[in-house]
């Protein structure tokens, strides 16, 4: 019996013995892949109206070597406003190819959709990143820079034919009276397709927008409105738009391009002036009050602008006041910019500093907040 067992540990053993001399296969490795370099057929990007459905981005990139059939290949395009590090990206995935190409008018209404204003010109960045059709190993590109310019493009909502517009409604100081009031409830025309205000709007109520006053032939109204009654959707012949929930002053935006309007709440400690007077030692009149008029009255033109053409003294300063010879009230400056031609005013604001000596046309707008020499 011992000698069985001594001859089958012998036999495990030499087993053993053998087994752990057979030479094992080494496993596979991968080699890693290399980051792309994304380039573009032309880092500037300007397409105009009718060229809308032309490719106007080419971009491309090197091949990034993944250990994997390269038609598997996936890539993530992320294009984005520069110095947003992509938190707001348009994105596009490819399988398998090294170039991708963007029509103008997607391209175009990304850009709008940031909120690109029209034919100007900004910076935009991209990047690529690589990967295995299943997302393993990642690798992310450069940053490539753009200029990239949005087209006009036909608006939303058709332009009132007047190129005018007046609100009107029980939300208004005005009412359903119908022509309204002017020019305190019309609007300002701020650029070809949008108009702005500032009106006191009381809660409960609503309104509508006229392109001419006094008719009712033609109007503007909500389509969809949301919950707040602070922005939505209008449209031709749309219905009454219903007021904020809040009586108060409220800057009122109606973009013809996007089809949609806005609202926000403002501060008027004293509501918004009827008129507007000139005074201090820049203008000609010196720093008595009240002034001469009409030389130092500014023209109301509609519900936020107010101009004037004055000559004014450098090294002295002015301010506006709502009555003429009455010192309870002022608007003066908030910030005013280093040539003193523009800058931002408030209520109770300080003296506004003058430029260089010379005649100018002054606008204040109460839209913006803010004052330009010209």
């Amino acid at each position: 019996m011992k000698l069985i067992n001594k001859t089958l540990s012998l036999f495990v053993a030499a087993a053993m013995l053998f087994a752990s001399c057979e030479k094992k296969e080494d496993l596979t490795t991968f080699a890693n892949g290399t980051a792309p370099v994304v380039s573009a057929v032309s880092t500037t990007v300007a397409p105009i109206a009718a060229d809308s459905n032309k490719f106007s981005l080419v971009l491309n990139w090197t091949d990034p070597k993944h250990a994997q059939d390269p038609k598997l290949y996936k890539y993530v395009i992320e294009i984005d406003s520069a110095n947003r590090n992509f938190s707001k990206a348009y994105t596009r995935t490819v399988i398998g190819k090294l170039t991708d190409s963007i029509v103008a008018k997607e391209f175009n209404n990304v850009m709008i959709a940031w909120g690109f204003e029209l034919n100007k010109a900004y910076d935009v960045d991209v990047r690529v990143t690589s990967s295995y059709g299943n997302n393993n190993e990642q690798l992310r590109s450069n940053i490539l820079k753009l200029r990239a310019t949005p087209y006009k493009i036909p608006p939303k909502i058709a332009l009132p034919l007047s190129g005018r517009l007046f609100i009107v409604g029980g939300a208004t100081e005005g009412g359903w009276n119908n022509p309204v009031p002017l020019p305190s409830q019309e609007l300002a025309r701020l650029d070809e397709t949008t108009f702005g205000g500032v009106f006191r709007l009381t809660s409960g109520e609503k309104y509508l927008l006229l392109p001419v006053n006094g008719s009712w032939d033609a109007k503007f109204g909500a389509d969809v409105s949301a919950g707040d009654n602070l922005s939505g959707t209008f449209k031709a012949e749309g219905a009454d738009v219903p007021a904020p929930s809040t009586t108060g002053y409220y800057k009122v935006t109606f973009d013809f391009q996007k089809g949609r309007y806005s609202l926000q709440a403002i501060t008027l400690p004293n509501g918004l002036p009827a008129n507007l007077f000139i005074v201090g030692g820049a203008t000609p009149g010196g720093w008595n009050n009240p002034v001469p008029v009409p030389s130092q009255k500014l023209n109301r033109l509609n519900s936020v602008w107010f101009d004037v053409r004055i000559a004014l003294t450098s090294g002295e300063k002015y301010l506006l006041l709502p009555v003429n010879g009455s010192w309870a009230q002022k608007f003066g400056a908030d910030v005013p910019n280093a040539d003193n031609k523009s800058g931002t005013f408030k209520a109770e604001g300080a003296d506004v500093p003058a430029p260089t000596t010379g005649t100018y046309d002054l606008r204040i707008d109460f839209y913006n907040g803010k004052y330009t020499l010209k």
